[in-house]
């Protein structure tokens, strides 16, 4: 009997604005919301965005465009960088026929000096220098083809809401998602490391691409080149693993297990695996799995682009037959050109059935299981292949065995991955339509989150699991709403890929299927199910006498998700940065052969069983 990873938490951040309590995904299904669910989301992101303190009440039409335009995918703002004028440094070689003299401080002389200078010594410090030709590079600026982003909401800056000193901004994004995810539980996480053990708890998180601006990686590449110091933090700070390590030491003070398991575009799911199969098997008690990705830097985006990856504006003209519409450039299964890098934090925290149940925390539904293949022999590395039909093959099997024939051809929906380039709309398509047809699903109601968040890299499946969250909550299947039509090559005879949203009953969604595929090979296919279905496993295994006092116990867990949903709406995220709080003495590890006890914690056991009995 395997435990079931139970999803009791998730919080985030995207341009959709605060992924707790569907927030970010009210966003995205805006059109569809009642007008006392659409005051409350907008009065959220104004509030988010430094624009209002008063969470009730309409905004006046002014303040609501610009909630409006500035959230989801828009033209590149300036805080970001000017992708009209960005810095660049060009090479020039000067030269004279009788020669080149300049004046520069001793202090500022190349080591060694280039053989052909004269120098000659005109005090203060300085001397003249002649040559015959002289290597520079000159401060020039230029426009990247690419204009539009997946920015977080206009107004909302994570460094703005701790003590972020030195902190690239994705671990900014990192500290305050996982709080985001903490607070919203609603049971203390004190209460959940007494009750689960220290040594029961997994932390799986990290980026794809680094943190690559000039606090991280981004800095410490550049600084010499620069005429600038690498700093002491810069390639720490840079690593991959920091997401789960920041988490760790400032946000949980974990001390069990931990990772960062990295998949390209895919990551987010390749660390969900690990900590469903931690639970599953019995490893952990409770997993916190996230991923944060800040992309959007010029280098980046020249490096996309220049691949032929990213949406440039060029391009898109064409698309347009004019002016370009940037809220409208990400554009999974219709007529594109490329993706659109986004940047966010995406953090779920799950826990075993039975560690659920007693401390009666929230059910947002559970995690079936997260499947992987790579491609085998490829041509092109970052070229799809044949490893997303095993992904999503071995999904819908289990699921189906989980579930039923049923909820897999009646009840069930896809998240694409849907990138927005013309090679994914045919390839995925295809494998989504096929399986489709063998397992005998029709009208399979495929939704694609990137038309409104764009590609966040290693964030995007966590995008997609916020996405279909709310679609279990809400019932709105947000629809395609950047294209107008599906395109002509996009094979979709069993497929239901709507241009506007689609009401559905909540109840009648049992099942969805996140699907991810990144450069290299990487493929990857979640199940997820649903509140209502998760509640009926539970209760099959616990009986109905336990599920009630679950229900009494999670009437306060309710109650202070609640209280952190009201401050959170008012701008007041109260984020979690334990900065040398609660420091372990070593000294006072009491240490024998069964069990560690660290101070503050409950004791650990060690295992001291022999796993190859059998063999011995």
């Amino acid at each position: 009997m395997q435990r079931l990873p139970v999803i009791t938490a998730f919080g985030g951040f995207n341009p959709a604005g605060r992924s707790s309590f569907h927030r970010g995904y009210a966003r995205m299904v805006l059109d569809k919301l009642g007008q006392r669910e659409r005051i409350d989301t907008l009065s959220d992101l104004a509030a988010l965005m430094g624009l209002r303190t008063d969470a009730s009440g309409p905004l006046e039409p002014g303040l609501e465009e610009k909630v409006l335009k500035g959230t989801l995918v828009r033209e590149l703002e300036a805080r970001i960088y000017d992708y009209r004028r960005c810095h660049y440094h060009q090479a020039a070689n000067l030269t004279n026929p009788t020669g080149i003299s300049f004046e520069i401080s001793t202090r500022q002389l190349p080591h060694p000096l280039p053989n052909d200078w004269q120098v000659e010594n005109i005090g203060s410090g300085r001397v003249r220098v002649t040559t015959a030709s002289l290597s520079v590079m000159l401060d020039s600026f230029r426009e990247i083809p690419v204009g539009a982003a997946g920015q977080l909401p206009t107004g909302f800056e994570p460094g703005e809401r701790y003590n972020s000193r030195f902190h690239p901004r994705g671990l900014q994004l990192a500290v305050l998602g996982a709080s985001d995810a903490v607070l919203s539980m609603g049971v203390g996480w004190d209460e959940v490391v007494a009750a689960a053990g220290p040594g029961n708890i997994s932390v799986y998180a990290s980026s794809a691409m680094s943190q690559l601006d000039p606090y991280g990686n981004g800095g410490l590449m550049q600084s010499r080149l620069r005429g600038s110091r690498v700093s002491s933090k810069q390639l720490a700070l840079g690593l991959n693993s920091m997401p789960a390590d920041f988490v760790n030491a400032y946000v949980l003070g974990n001390v069990g297990s931990t990772g960062a398991v990295t998949g390209a575009c895919a990551s987010y799911l390749y660390n969900l695996r690990a900590g469903v199969e931690d639970i599953r098997n019995g490893r952990a008690r409770v997993a916190v799995v996230g991923a944060t990705e800040a992309p959007l830097v010029p280098e980046i985006v020249d490096g996309y682009s220049t691949m032929g990856a990213l949406a440039t504006t060029e391009n898109l003209r064409k698309i347009f037959s004019g002016e370009v519409d940037f809220r409208r450039t990400s554009r999974p299964f219709g007529e594109n050109c490329g993706f659109t890098l986004g940047e966010g934090t995406q953090w779920a925290i799950l826990m075993d059935d039975a560690l659920a149940v007693e401390l009666g925390a929230n059910i947002h539904g559970s995690v079936a299981g997260v499947y992987i293949n790579a491609d085998g022999y490829k041509k092109s590395i970052s070229a799809p292949g044949p490893g997303n039909y095993l992904t999503m093959a071995r999904a819908m099997a289990e699921s189906r065995a989980i579930v039923g024939d049923e909820s897999l051809k009646r009840r069930s929906f896809v998240q694409a991955h849907g990138s927005s380039t013309p090679q994914n709309r045919v390839t995925e398509s295809a494998i989504l339509d096929r399986l489709a047809s063998v397992f005998g699903v029709r009208e399979w109601p495929v939704c694609a989150v990137k038309a409104y968040v764009g590609h966040t890299v290693a964030v995007a499946s966590g995008d997609q699991l916020i996405s279909a969250l709310g679609i279990f909550n809400r019932g709105i299947l947000p629809g395609i709403v950047t294209i107008d039509k599906v395109a002509d090559d996009v094979h979709q005879d069993n497929l239901q890929i709507s241009c506007e949203h689609v009401e559905r009953d909540p109840v009648s969604l049992e099942l969805a299927f996140l699907n991810s595929k990144g450069f290299g090979g990487n493929n990857a296919t979640a199940a997820v199910l649903s509140p209502h279905v998760t509640r009926s496993m539970l209760e099959k295994r616990y009986g109905t006498k336990a599920m009630l006092a679950h229900h009494r116990k999670n009437e306060s867990v309710v109650e202070q998700a609640v209280a952190y949903d009201v401050k959170a709406s008012k701008g007041e995220l109260q984020t979690i940065y334990r900065f040398g709080e609660g420091l372990i003495d070593e000294a006072q590890i009491d240490l024998s052969v069964d069990k560690v006890a660290l101070p503050g914690f409950p004791p650990i056991e060690l295992d001291v069983n022999n796993p190859f009995a059998d063999m011995i």
